[in-house]
């Protein structure tokens, strides 16, 4: 596992299929709050990551995702 924790060994690809994509960022813990947003435009790419920050992700416009397991497309 290469001394990687459970929480932070998960990554998402996000490819967005329409410009102004919204990728938000939401925190662990007791209280879930937001805590990095990015923007993309069509064709572009973010890989992500689950962290011991992040607990989950929002995905906002057409996209799709590929993640270990599977891949989605977002219905907008």
């Amino acid at each position: 596992m290469n001394g990687q924790s459970s929480t932070n060994s998960d990554f998402i690809v996000i490819k967005a299929l329409s410009d102004g994509v919204t990728v938000i960022g939401l925190t662990r813990g007791t209280d879930t709050k937001f805590h990095h947003s990015e923007k993309l435009d069509k064709g572009e790419i973010m890989i992500a990551q689950f962290t011991e920050h992040t607990s989950a992700i929002k995905i906002r416009g057409k996209a799709f995702i590929q993640t270990a397991h599977g891949e989605i497309e977002t219905e907008v």
